[in-house]
This record gives structure tokens, C-alpha cells and sequence, in this order.
């Protein structure tokens, strides 16, 4: 039991003072949860027996010099195989390792293993049915195939990751949400979906995972140039819906923010960072429709005292406010959210220049703040004398 408390390293340590310690250290109870990180280099015919002695069955795989299929052969009841950035994996290299059906394997991460094609997917979708957690961030050779042949084979996936995916489009995300349902049934349990950084994607997406992805709570569209206001209407009724990543979206403005704050929505996270059209408005709407939020991203829209005295006295949950670089934020602001917003636990103020020490002592006497982040403020030469 004392054991289980150590950190990996330690745990190594201890299995080397005695026999009796070995035993002990070998217990399954002491490595409960934990995953083993390896280079595969050379040969060692100890290593695998040594893991299932110990019952892990997560692997990261730092460096990969041998064959993935020594990997699955040693390890029959794997749950998480992590491969991000092993950027010598190849789709015949997957094709060798995944040969049968692995019933065990829950989560898998490729993200960043740049050689990856549509191959690899359907050789996924044919034998990890189970797998409920799917890393594709930074493949740039998977397309709307690949995203079909996902919809068509794993029906228990609960997270994906598509960053950076620059060739899936509207199609492919009809494919998970079940809009094709002739060639594949849709991935229908899906609760997390990153689509951070995909080009191609139009409102229309939005409008397929409103009406087929019913179950989803966590959606990051970040740097989705090409969604605009008019998606916000099909994401306004997803009752399940609890985070929402709009950062860097150039398309949304205070008319989006309206539409999801006249919706259904119960959202907990909204992050508009960086939302150039994004002001004082917004909050008004937010203060509105979206009061239940316990975390809002605002850093760098164009907000100004008069927003936030707009919205602080409806916004009793809040815990995380981050406001950094609003440059028209002033001592007034942090006034009203220091009289308001007495459940805030952490404030991001990076590089809100018209801030000064009177307003920062209001800040810090909220009852539960823990994390302030000041960043780029400086104290005035008159605030120094003093």
C-alpha cells in the first residue's frame, strides 16, 4: 500500500533493495493506473512479461526502432497505446501490428505520426471496435475516407481528436454524425470532438453534429476560419453541450454570442479568445442566456468596463474569468467583478495596461481567488513613489 503512493521512478528503486520488497513492489495494487513509458530499441524478451507481472496496460511509446506488432504481441490486454510523435510509424507498420481483433484497446494516440493515411484508419475501424478514445491531431494525409470508415466501425468512440486535419471537410463530419447512414452508421456516442484548426469546415458541419452528434459535451472549433454566426443557431439547442472552444474564430461576433445565449444551451466553458468582432454586447447576451457559466475566455476581444457592468451581476457561478489583453479594461472593471463575482477562484489580467494598483487590491481580496495572472501590468511611476 505504501508502495502505490511512489512515483514510477521510486517504484523501480524499491523493487531493487530485496526480495521480499520486489514481491511487494510487484503487487498489481502498486501500479494501478499507471503507464509505462518506453523506447523500443533492442530485443528484451523480460520486458513484457515483467508489464503483465505488474498489470499495466497503458503504454507510451517514446521511440519506436522495432515493429509495432512486438508491441501487440507482448501486451494481449493493452487499454491505452500512446504513439504521439513517433514520426517513423508507418500505415504498413500499423498494418502488421493490427491483424485481429483487440478487444481491450480503449484509447489510442497517433497524433503527429505525419506518415498515417486513411490505410491505418480502416484497419482500425475492421479491429479495435472497442476503442473509445481516438488521437488523429496533426495527421495531415487523413481525409473524409478515413473519417467514413471511423463512422462505419467505431460505433463506442466517446472522444476524438481531429487538429489539424487540413483535409476533412463538411463530408467527413457528416460521416461521424451519421448523415450517410447508407454506407456507415455514424460514431453516435461521441461526447468529445476536436475540430481545432479545420479549414474546410463550414457551418453546414455544425449542422450535422447538431443533429446526429445528441450526446456531445465537449465541441473545440479554434481556429475555424470558415464557421460563422449562422452555426451558432445549430449549436444554440445541444442540451448536453458543456464546453464550447471558439477561440480565434474571425467569423463570430456579439449576433453568434445572441444566438446561443436565446438557445437551450447549459454551457459551464465558452471561450471566445481572440474574437476580433466579439464586445461589449456579447456580455450583455451572455449575462442573459449563458449565466450558468463557470468559465469565460474573453482574452483580447473588445471589451470595456461598460461590458462588464453589464454582465457581472447575473454571473454567480463563475470561477475563471480570463480577461487578459482587453486594453480598455480599467480599476472600474475589477471593481464590479470584485463586488460580483465572489465565487472567482483564478483572473487572467495579462497585458490589461490601464489596470493599476487600486483596482489589482480589490482583486485580490475576492474570498476564493487562487490564481491571479498579472503578466504584462506594471505599477505607474507614481504607484512606485508611493
Amino acid at each position: 500500500m505504501i508502495f502505490s503512493y511512489l512515483d514510477v521512478r521510486d517504484k523501480g528503486r524499491v523493487a531493487q533493495v530485496c526480495a521480499a520488497w520486489r514481491d511487494a513492489s510487484y503487487h498489481k495494487s502498486v501500479w494501478r493506473g499507471v503507464e509505462a513509458k518506453l523506447h523500443l530499441r533492442r530485443a528484451n524478451p523480460s520486458l513484457f512479461p515483467s508489464l503483465h507481472t505488474r498489470g499495466i496496460r497503458k503504454v507510451q511509446i517514446l521511440s519506436l526502432r522495432r515493429s509495432l506488432s512486438y508491441v501487440i504481441q507482448g501486451m494481449p490486454n493493452i487499454e491505452s497505446l500512446n504513439l504521439c510523435g513517433c514520426f517513423n510509424l508507418t500505415d504498413n507498420g500499423l498494418g502488421h501490428a493490427f491483424v485481429q481483433d483487440i478487444p481491450s484497446l480503449r484509447v489510442l494516440n497517433l497524433s503527429l505520426c505525419k506518415p498515417i493515411t486513411d490505410s491505418s484508419l480502416g484497419r482500425i475501424a475492421q479491429y479495435l471496435k472497442n476503442l473509445e478514445v481516438l488521437e488523429l491531431g496533426g495527421l495531415s494525409n487523413i481525409t473524409n475516407t478515413g473519417l467514413l470508415l471511423i463512422a462505419w466501425g467505431l460505433h463506442k468512440l466517446k472522444s476524438l481528436n481531429l487538429r489539424s486535419c487540413r483535409h476533412v471537410s463538411d463530408v467527413g463530419i457528416g460521416h461521424l454524425a451519421g448523415m450517410t447512414r447508407s454506407a456507415a452508421e455514424g460514431s453516435l456516442s461521441l461526447e468529445q470532438l476536436t475540430l481545432q484548426d479545420c479549414q474546410k469546415l463550414t457551418d453546414l458541419s455544425l449542422k450535422h453534429v447538431s443533429k446526429g452528434l445528441a450526446k456531445l459535451k465537449v465541441l473545440n472549433l479554434s481556429f475555424c476560419g470558415g464557421i460563422s454566426d449562422a452555426g451558432m443557431i445549430h449549436l444554440s439547442n445541444m442540451t448536453h453541450l458543456w464546453s464550447l472552444n471558439l477561440r480565434s474564430c474571425d467569423n463570430i461576433s456579439d449576433t453568434g454570442i445572441m444566438h446561443l445565449a436565446m438557445g437551450s444551451l447549459q454551457l459551464s466553458g465558452l471561450d471566445v479568445s481572440f474574437c476580433d468582432k466579439i464586445g461589449d454586447q456579447s456580455l450583455a447576451y451572455i449575462a442573459q442566456g449563458l449565466y450558468q457559466l463557470k468559465s469565460l475566455s474573453l482574452c483580447s476581444c473588445h471589451i470595456s468596463d461598460d461590458g462588464i457592468n453589464r454582465m457581472v451581476r447575473q454571473m454567480h457561478k463563475l470561477k475563471t474569468l480570463n480577461i487578459g489583453q482587453c486594453v480598455r479594461i480599467t480599476d472600474k472593471g475589477l471593481e464590479l467583478i470584485a463586488d460580483h463575482l465572489t465565487q472567482l477562484t483564478g483572473i487572467d489580467l495579462y497585458g490589461c495596461t490601464k489596470i493599476t494598483k487600486r483596482g489589482l487590491e480589490r482583486i485580490t481580496q475576492l474570498p476564493c481567488l487562487k490564481v491571479l495572472n498579472l503578466g504584462l501590468w506594471q505599477m505607474t511611476e507614481s504607484e512606485k513613489v508611493r
